[in-house]
């Protein structure tokens, strides 16, 4: 019997520890890290990402795209970055396509990071693609918001690592929210993030198997608009370029907004794993929300994203300020 109480005593115990351990990196995250040794980081950045827009739209989700990649694999630590004989976790099939221009808008950043000789090797990667990640958001018409700063920058990086890390284009309901839940994300968040679709394009043979070779007579997933159907076969002709990418959100492509909820509505979600946000009713009631209240889904897309930047941070000596964001110093 004393044993017994003895237990019961200790497991909230071991809870309470558990999440102190698993919240302790993100509690050394804060917003203004930075406003003794280098102040005016954000201004750097968000200059820099606005000539890098001015130049190619691509700037906007292919920042966002990697944000989200590095996130889910390994953390928040610019791992993705990492190059390692091929064998790293850009050259893995699901990074293989993360856009150059996502790259390149963290790399002309930390440049105008680093030319300031207070700031220079000062800002890890890591939080220069958290910034660039919040400006492009804003700059496309979406929500501003404080990023909390304090990541350093991870020391490995391989093509193991992604491996059942990050979510298929063809994911059921269940399969989204048990691999978001294993990063402290609810359903909601889930279903905020992947709002992020609005700016988003996509390789054809990503979703060619909905609009070509569904098991039915119509070869059509039933799911999806038919009217779009056909509008994407003629984007994506069954023998079209494999380079080939499409917008995700075919009436505001260029605009961080909540039309992607609004095309869900409308059958016309370009993945399964975004049209099952509203097939299924666990996820519609969500859906509708953000479709019908834009302000709903800022709010919920920066409550997400967030706590998305808290993923496994490293803090302190548990990690570096690279020199050069493409390799360990």
């Amino acid at each position: 019997m004393i044993r017994q109480s003895m237990l019961v005593a200790i497991i909230p115990l071991l809870l309470l520890v558990l999440c102190l351990l698993i919240t302790s990196s993100s509690a050394q995250l804060k917003k203004d890290f930075y406003k003794n040794t280098c102040p005016n980081v954000e201004s750097l950045v968000r200059s820099a990402v606005q000539k890098k827009l001015q130049q190619t739209f691509v700037t906007a989700p292919g920042t966002l795209r990697l944000f989200f990649h590095d996130c889910f694999v390994r953390g928040c630590d610019a791992s993705v970055f990492l190059s390692a004989n091929g064998k790293a976790e850009k050259d893995n099939p699901d990074d293989i396509s993360l856009a150059g221009d996502g790259f390149d808008t963290v790399i002309k950043a930390k440049a105008a990071v680093d030319s300031n000789p207070n700031c220079k090797n000062k800002v890890s990667c890591a939080d220069i693609l958290a910034l660039a990640t919040r400006d492009v958001v804003n700059l496309s018409g979406g929500p501003f918001y404080s990023v909390e700063l304090g990541r350093r920058d991870g020391r490995t990086s391989t093509i193991a690592s992604v491996e059942n890390h990050l979510p298929h284009p063809d994911f059921s309901l269940d399969k989204l929210n048990s691999m978001f839940s294993s990063h402290g994300l609810s359903q909601t968040d889930m279903i905020a993030l992947s709002g992020a679709h609005t700016i988003g394009f996509a390789h054809c043979s990503k979703f060619s198997n909905r609009i070509y070779s569904f098991p039915n007579s119509k070869k059509i997933d039933p799911t999806m608009n038919q009217n779009y159907a056909l509008q994407l076969r003629q984007s994506c002709p069954s023998n079209v370029d494999p380079r080939i990418a499409i917008n995700m959100d075919p009436n505001s492509p260029n605009k961080f907004d909540n039309m992607y909820y609004k095309n869900l509505q409308n059958g016309m979600g370009l993945f399964t794993s975004d049209q099952i946000l509203f097939s299924d009713t666990r996820s519609r009631s969500a859906v509708n929300t953000f479709a019908t209240n834009n302000t709903a889904f800022f709010e919920a897309f920066v409550n997400a994203i967030t706590k998305l930047g808290r993923v496994n941070v490293k803090t302190g000596n548990q990690g570096e300020i690279r020199v050069d964001c493409s390799r360990v110093n």
